[in-house]
């Protein structure tokens, strides 16, 4: 389990936690600016938020861990993953409480900005060791 923890499971903890944190206060601070002082949704937003948040980091993970050689093969089996499984929580939410008419669209829309802010990520990183 050390070896585990040393190789990349402290890392995803790490983004997980600052991911997680900075969404939060991003989300609070855009309620209160509207003049909401509390989330409408409550915990499963939150909930909903870890979840997303978590499959993000999965996504990061994979990309740099995946025993792919072709990088293009790699982000697109990566991408097609991890997206269904953002869009399987959103459809797994609507058995909680309703969904937004747009509830897919955005997931689909955040969840492509995430993974291209990932791959950049990843991209620098490979550059970078290889020099």
């Amino acid at each position: 389990m050390k070896k585990i923890w040393n190789s990349w499971l402290k890392e995803a903890v790490f983004i997980y936690s600052i991911i997680y944190t900075i969404t939060t206060i991003v989300n609070s601070i855009a309620y209160l600016i509207q003049g909401i002082r509390y989330d409408p949704s409550g915990n499963w937003h939150e909930l909903t938020r870890a979840l997303i948040v978590l499959i993000g980091v999965i996504a990061y993970e994979l990309a740099r861990h995946l025993p792919i050689k072709n990088i293009f093969l790699r982000t697109v089996i990566v991408y097609v993953v991890t997206l269904a499984c953002a869009f399987f929580t959103v459809w797994s939410t609507q058995f909680v409480e309703p969904l937004a008419k747009s509830a897919y669209k955005d997931i689909f829309i955040n969840y492509t900005g995430l993974f291209i802010v990932i791959t950049i990520i990843v991209i620098f990183q490979k550059i970078r060791h290889k020099k």
